[in-house]
């Protein structure tokens, strides 16, 4: 977009929010001075190396892994790693800060017949970084509190190695910018580990939309809703309360890729279409302040009451194709767990929790149960019929995580690109500081860095969907 263009739309942008009644001014603040922080945002820098769209690497026949972080996540994670040795992968070495999880990772393996012995690395702050610098190592896994994912990612690949790396991978912009370059400069893989994009219900829809069942694509909502209050306050559950420490100093969409990972892919975000703009609000905060009353006084966030993050975010992000995604985040309401996971097109609309399909010309009612159960086993994905053994013995998640963990390490075992690039995990994180930024700018609209330079023009198929 030229300058006179780009600056057009921004003008244009504050003066509809004023128009529905937003405050377009921020405080302290002129249109131009709100319209040049906007405008770097979406500022692209030069590239540093080489696209790493479609990246191939030789075969690897047995993936060596390492693993940073043991704990919620990764003691799950290393069981299903663990699963594929020693055919497809083998457990290296092991990492965490806290000895008694490294010791609790090492029983999950003693359990199986596997004959897994890797090395122990813990206690020192830094020692992930010793165990990354082996020579012996293909892959790094990395499941460790947010603001550890750049870091720690970047390092591994300049130490060569590939990297998959739990959500969100960035945390601003500056971030995710770093892992793409990093990426380009290295040549090597870099996936974020979005599980749901794995799931059953996920990869149906994936199915139907790529068979043309949904038309043309429209619009799609997606959500992050867990009550995650207990766990937030919990002394033991997030080492050293990280994850509240987020509630605390940021406002906007903190988690967003759960919901929003498998609604980009069945609109071909970055592989025909792009996340352009986005405008995000969000409640005001009361649900941390009420559970903070309720916990015990001992708990250094009893009573609590400086939280910044409103109890619900909202933010809308509309495509270059004019498709319109809604994303919510809520994990302080006495709500059921949902992801929504809602999607509409031309011939079609789906929506999950639990999962319902209309089909054209019967848009008044979903489905009855004999004709949606014959669209589910028609449309079925393949990887679920074909690993339904392993999935019912390994599970995650219900499923979604061992096919994630062996389709990760099988792409490596082909040397075939992986489902999900370094592109899709920076464009879906940027959502967090994004949407914190529109609501710093009164909720006006910001636009998304095009972290493909420009290559999301270029239609390209899924991985997964080449089975």
């Amino acid at each position: 977009m030229s300058n006179f263009s780009r600056r057009n739309f921004l003008k244009l942008s504050a003066f509809t929010s004023a128009f529905f009644g937003l405050n377009s001014i921020t405080p302290g603040k002129s249109t131009n001075e709100i319209n040049d922080i906007i405008e770097e945002l979406a500022t692209t820098p030069a590239a540093k190396g080489k696209s790493v769209i479609g990246l191939k690497v030789a075969p690897i026949k047995q993936v060596r892994v390492a693993m940073i972080g043991l704990g919620n996540r990764g003691s799950g994670i290393i069981e299903l790693v663990n699963a594929l040795a020693p055919d497809k992968a083998t457990l290296v070495a092991i990492c965490d800060i806290q000895k008694k999880k490294v010791d609790e990772a090492v029983a999950i393996i003693n359990k199986t017949t596997s004959g897994q012995k890797p090395d122990l690395y813990f206690g020192k702050k830094d020692s992930w970084k010793e165990m990354v610098m082996r020579d012996d190592i293909d892959l790094v896994i990395i499941c460790t509190p947010w603001e550890d994912h750049t870091p720690m990612s970047v390092f591994s690949m300049k130490n060569g190695k590939h990297v998959a790396c739990e959500v969100p991978i960035a945390l601003t912009l500056e971030e995710a910018w770093l892992l793409v370059d990093t990426a380009e400069q290295t040549q090597k893989n870099c996936m974020m580990m979005e599980n749901v994009c794995y799931g059953d219900e996920e990869l149906w829809v994936l199915n139907m939309v790529k068979n043309g069942v949904f038309g043309e694509l429209t619009y799609g909502e997606a959500a992050y809703i867990h009550d995650l209050r207990e766990l937030n306050f919990s002394e033991t559950y997030y080492y050293d309360f990280w994850r509240i420490k987020h509630h605390e100093s940021t406002d906007g969409n903190l988690y967003p890729t759960h919901g929003l990972g498998p609604v980009a892919q069945y609109m071909d975000i970055n592989r025909g279409d792009k996340f352009d703009h986005l405008v995000s609000m969000s409640t005001l905060q009361a649900g941390m302040t009420e559970y903070a009353k309720t916990v015990d006084p001992k708990n250094p966030y009893y009573k609590k009451t400086k939280f910044r993050h409103g109890d619900m975010n909202y933010s809308m992000i509309k495509t270059n194709k004019v498709r319109v995604i809604i994303v919510e985040h809520d994990v302080v309401t006495p709500r059921p767990y949902n992801r929504i996971n809602m999607l509409a097109g031309t011939k079609a609309f789906h929506v999950g929790y639990p999962s319902r399909l209309s089909i054209e010309p019967n848009g008044h009612s979903y489905l009855k149960q004999p004709e949606y159960k014959e669209y589910r086993d028609k449309y079925n994905h393949p990887i679920w019929a074909r690993l339904k053994n392993e999935i019912e013995k390994y599970g995650g998640h219900g499923g979604m995580d061992f096919v994630m963990i062996y389709r990760l390490i099988d792409c490596l075992n082909q040397g075939v690109p992986l489902d999900i690039d370094i592109y899709d995990g920076a464009a879906w994180s940027a959502v967090t500081p994004l949407s914190t930024k529109s609501l710093e700018l009164g909720n006006n609209s910001v636009k998304f860095p095009d972290f493909t330079r420009g290559k999301w023009k270029e239609t390209r198929d899924l991985g997964i969907l080449t089975l």
